[in-house]
């Protein structure tokens, strides 16, 4: 049995990862989040009577709670998931996503560097520091408009090199090279992995498929950027977790995995998809609606959208042997029925009652 540490397990793909190493595996692990907007503890309690399972709140920015934490529980790896994530608050505000990404990433690598000089060999060897990050950091890629017809699309592959084009992945680029060079300077053991858009069960509301769903039941518009002929490699989080967990027990010192769902959709399609699937679902819909493609509305673009993401995943399948499980027909249609059936933890997220809830537990 291995002692995990999870970074921001509080939040939409840590705590995921944290429900799978609970349930599905004998380790024991370690929450480390903040519990920032995103953070909520509520994801976790499915597990957080397990006896192995431990929550911490402190900052990854301090290094003094970093410290004690590593020397309290000695942990044989640390997944680093903490982050600020948004790219529209990273526009309207750098700051936080510069401090958390780039300076909160840096101190995890010094605490983990010394901790792990003081491990006995063996357990000096086996030590993993796993790095979560994001496709976006390879910038974009060319849209299927500019190519004829059958013509090969290119892949963000290991290989490609890094152009971000908003502060948030530009921060997360500034991290992934942080842990690359504690690794050729210092030894220390570290794999890093970059993923595709994430959906699933308990997402933040303020992400594109959840703000949908619940803005559909409402009767609310359904804002797309510019055309929505963006496109995303959408994937599903519980598959997401299970290759997280491949690469920091498995995963080569030093390497990068990419993981994607081989799912590309335009966020045209995306929404249209989930509007689909509510109308089979809702027979009494709001305003009178026929539809609830009656409420897309198209906005103004974000600045510097990226066109298109897709995610070459070979690497992760043919030497960890990961595929995901969901394809996005069938993982959609799971989160929408879980998001149907679970208004009230919508409804705590969405009016801050979480926070009341969590405030009055410390």
């Amino acid at each position: 049995m291995k002692t995990i540490v999870v970074t921001g397990g509080a939040g939409f793909i840590g705590s995921a990862v944290i429900r799978f190493l609970i349930n599905e595996t004998p380790h024991k692990v370690i929450n480390l989040d903040k519990l920032t907007y995103a953070g909520n503890l509520q994801s976790l309690k499915s597990i957080d009577n397990s006896e192995r399972y431990t929550f911490v709140q402190a900052d990854i920015c301090e290094r003094a709670h970093i410290d004690a934490l590593l020397n309290t529980h000695k942990p044989d790896i640390i997944m680093h998931l903490a982050a600020e994530s948004h790219v529209d608050r990273s526009i309207d505000g750098p700051g936080e996503f510069i401090k958390t990404n780039i300076v909160g990433t840096y101190t995890l690598l010094e605490a983990a560097k010394d901790y792990w000089n003081t491990l006995p060999e063996a357990q000096k060897s086996s030590f993993r520091f796993h790095h979560i990050s994001t496709d976006e950091v390879y910038g974009d890629l060319p849209h299927p408009d500019e190519y004829k017809a059958n013509e090969k699309l290119p892949l963000f592959t290991e290989q490609t090199a890094y152009a971000p084009s908003s502060p948030y992945s530009a921060s997360k680029a500034s991290s992934d090279h942080l842990v690359r060079a504690w690794q050729r300077t210092y030894g220390l053991p570290v794999v890093i992995t970059n993923c595709s858009n994430n959906y699933g069960p308990f997402h933040f509301p303020e992400k594109l498929i959840p703000l949908v769903i619940l803005n559909a039941l409402e009767g609310k518009s359904l804002p797309i950027y510019g055309d929505g002929s963006q496109i995303r490699d959408w994937l599903y989080v519980e598959d997401h977790a299970r290759a997280l967990f491949k690469v920091a027990t498995q995963g080569k010192v030093g390497q990068t995995y990419n993981i994607g769902g081989h799912n590309e959709k335009t966020n045209l399609e995306v929404v249209t998809t989930i509007c689909k699937e509510l109308d089979k679902l809702i027979s009494e819909k709001p305003q009178g609606l026929k539809s609830f493609a009656d409420l897309i509305t198209f906005v103004k673009d974000r600045p510097g959208h990226d066109r298109r993401y897709a995610i070459d995943a070979s690497k992760m399948a043919n030497e960890l042997h990961w595929q995901p499980q969901e394809t996005f027909e069938s993982g959609i249609s799971k989160t929408i029925n879980w998001y149907l059936d679970n208004q009230a933890w919508c409804e705590n997220v969405q009016d801050g009652s979480y926070k009341r809830e969590r405030l009055g537990a410390l």
